[in-house]
């Protein structure tokens, strides 16, 4: 059985795509300045929000691949399972990721409301795909 890496920090997912922490709870990195995701399955501790401008790999969520594609938000909650699919190509990433640890919005209308939102508990196997418009929003 394959091991599961729990990312449990900000500053652990931070450390292993290569980047500065500059603050504990929250943090936004430019993909294309970090390090690809390794091969391996992960259990995200905190928040993610991907903009991906470039499909970089196969996601695997349980047994089913992610349907995602080059400008897609993805979006992951805590406690869910993500893998990079070992046999994909690892390609340089491009896009940016908002990362934060549940006690950054702890104790906020936010945190007390975000199970209510549908982004990150929708059909976890589908992304949500964005027009070029939306992606210069975002």
């Amino acid at each position: 059985m394959e091991k599961i890496v729990k990312i449990e920090s900000v500053s652990q997912y931070n450390n292993m795509r290569g980047i500065k922490t500059l603050h504990p709870l929250i943090s936004v990195l430019d993909l294309s300045k970090a390090k690809p995701m390794p091969a391996k399955t992960f259990q995200f501790g905190c928040y993610a929000i991907f903009l991906k401008k470039l499909k970089c790999g196969e996601l695997r969520y349980g047994r089913s691949n992610y349907d995602y594609q080059e400008g897609t938000l993805v979006f992951i909650a805590p406690g869910q399972i993500v893998g990079v699919n070992p046999k994909t190509k690892t390609f340089k990433p491009k896009g940016w990721v908002l990362l934060f640890h549940p006690d950054f919005i702890k104790g906020t209308s936010l945190g007390r409301y975000i199970q209510q939102y549908s982004f990150f508990s929708y059909e976890v196997n589908e992304a949500l795909h964005v027009s070029q418009k939306e992606q210069k929003l975002v």
